[in-house]
């Protein structure tokens, strides 16, 4: 069957080279059947299992495309191409050929395509290169910010700040959250501003900055429903306790629920939160319970043994 399938693609090459040929009463190329018949080609190599050729006869495909000025096409091709190196586990390779159908995708005026591209490349490459997938999703997001695609951008943007936080970029974390809560306020999904707010304070207190911490809790405010919901309480005891240094306090909040269970990078950034100095030698305050409203119990009392000690901070 594959050597069938291999003699099939030799086939459609010598149909492709055989359009190229000019003659007498032939004086152009015909590159748009040479195209076809490469394409049939990659195929069969593809089905074949024989990635490497398959791979080369789109990288063929994608010329013949181009100098057809049929640039969509050839965009295409070269994303083919990618994905055959995406088989052969050469990832970096394969990305930087999907960025370059990507750059081909908006020439053409098909900028969704290419934001689409961009993610699925972001996706192949976080694994083993978690810098270049910020770089991918944040090109990809603008990409669909500049078609107004504003859920589209806000959800690739997520991505980035995850990553940022990870690699523990938290300055420019910080900047792409609040780009990523401006787009949602947009678009008036307000829920997701909360959940952005509440990470937005986790990297704020991480970085030491309790001023800016503060401010986007209160700048917040104006968001329809955030005012006594269940983020606002949670983050406005959070950040009276860490004023205090009541470490316990702190503690009690930061493995609740409602922080626990947030994206996983948000959450470790929670679970490891420590008041400056370690609240050594601090007095403990009382607390005082607070609910939020509509009777619901205040933030959960949380064990005195923390699990997460010598965490990021």
């Amino acid at each position: 069957m594959a050597a069938q399938k291999i003699n099939e693609a030799h086939e459609h090459i010598a149909k492709a080279e055989k359009c190229l040929k000019t003659s007498m009463t032939k004086w152009k190329p015909d590159y748009d059947e040479a195209a076809s018949e490469m394409a049939k080609a990659a195929v069969a190599f593809k089905n074949a299992k024989q990635f490497e050729q398959a791979k080369d006869a789109y990288l063929k495909e994608a010329e013949y495309h181009t100098e057809n000025k049929a640039l969509f096409h050839a965009a295409k091709a070269y994303e083919q191409a990618g994905m055959m190196l995406k088989d052969m586990k050469k990832m970096p390779e394969a990305v930087q050929l999907i960025e370059k159908a990507s750059i081909m995708y908006v020439e053409n005026g098909t900028s969704g395509t290419a934001g689409i591209a961009l993610d699925r490349a972001g996706k192949l490459i976080e694994s083993i290169d978690l810098e270049k997938a910020v770089d991918l999703y944040q090109k990809a997001a603008s990409v669909f910010e500049n078609e107004d695609r504003l859920r589209e951008a806000a959800e690739l943007l997520g991505k980035a700040s995850r990553l940022l936080v990870r690699l523990r970029r938290l300055d420019e974390a910080a900047v792409s959250l609040q780009k990523e809560k401006n787009m949602y306020k947009e678009i008036e999904n307000y829920p997701t501003c909360f959940k952005k707010t509440i990470a937005q304070v986790l990297v704020h207190l991480h970085r030491g900055d309790f001023v800016a911490a503060d401010k986007c809790v209160r700048e917040s405010y104006s968001l329809p429903g955030f005012s006594g919901s269940e983020d606002c309480v949670y983050m406005e005891v959070l950040l009276k306790a860490y004023d205090e240094q009541d470490e316990d306090e702190v503690s009690r909040i930061c493995n609740s629920p409602l922080l626990k269970y947030m994206d996983n990078d948000y959450a470790k950034l929670a679970i490891s939160l420590k008041v400056p100095g370690g609240g050594a030698g601090k007095k403990k305050k009382k607390k005082s319970p607070v609910a939020p409203q509509g009777g619901s119990a205040g933030p959960p009392m949380a064990e005195e043994d923390d699990d997460y000690e010598g965490g990021l901070c």
